[in-house]
């Protein structure tokens, strides 16, 4: 069953931004984002100036939102949509593009993993008391007393 926002926007042809953004789960800012940076077409105004969308573009913020929910960049996103504008086209290349993603994403759960069992280690290992005799401390201080000697994440594994 469509919501009040698609409904409005098959009834009406065109919803505001806050109905928009609403439906799609993201804020206006959002929505003005990613028409500044192509990604939404401009939208039609209305006599008094305000945005006005209609249901495709209700559907490309739709596809928008859940693909960056997926962990796809803002630059992937956008050749996905160059693609899906062409649905003529084979889905060799979006097949590609998407298990490309997916080695991307079990890369980085074997990063997290790996930072997750170093930073149990070295809680375990702490044995409270002084900052001084820290295990936690050491180990930060010098990474060859990381049982896992290559990289295991931090922040860069979950990018």
């Amino acid at each position: 069953m469509p919501d009040d926002a698609t409904q409005q926007a098959t009834t009406n042809s065109a919803i505001g931004i806050g109905d928009l953004a609403r439906h799609s789960g993201c804020k206006p800012e959002t929505v003005r984002y990613y028409e500044r940076i192509g990604l939404l077409p401009d939208a039609a105004r209305s006599e008094g100036g305000q945005r006005r969308y209609d249901q495709r573009t209700v559907r490309r913020l739709t596809f928008i939102r859940h693909a960056r929910d997926f962990g796809f960049s803002i630059e992937a996103v956008r050749e996905l949509l160059k693609m899906a504008d062409h649905p003529e086209m084979p889905c060799d290349e979006v097949d590609a593009f998407a298990k490309h993603h997916l080695a991307e994403v079990e890369s980085r759960l074997q990063r997290l993993e790996a930072l997750r069992d170093e930073l149990k280690r070295m809680v375990t290992q702490c044995a409270g008391g002084r900052v001084e005799s820290c295990r936690i401390i050491e180990v930060l201080s010098d990474h060859r007393l990381c049982h896992q000697r290559g990289k295991h994440g931090g922040s860069n594994a979950l990018r």
